[in-house]
């Protein structure tokens, strides 16, 4: 009973998933958009917006990533301390 409290449900660990990965390649696309409106070619736009997109992510997403992060990290913990109770 112990060990669920710890663990992170699974549709808290997958709604954080979804989220961070959601905001990732909305971030992309908007980024594209903006390119795109500024008069870039689809192709250039989309290259740069995958470049632009890696360090602002980095930076505008740090809250759900660290999130993911922590759900990921307390459902590897708790799948261990199950594992050595068994032995």
């Amino acid at each position: 009973m112990t060990q669920q409290s710890k663990q992170p449900s699974f549709a808290g660990w997958m709604g954080s998933m979804w989220l961070f990965t959601i905001l990732r390649f909305g971030l992309f696309v908007v980024l594209w958009g903006l390119l795109h409106l500024a008069g870039l070619e689809a192709l250039l736009a989309g290259l740069l917006a995958a470049v632009l997109s890696v360090p602002l992510g980095y930076v505008l997403l740090q809250r759900p990533r660290a999130r993911f992060a922590a759900n990921l990290e307390q459902r590897v913990n708790a799948r261990r301390e199950s594992r050595t109770e068994l032995d």
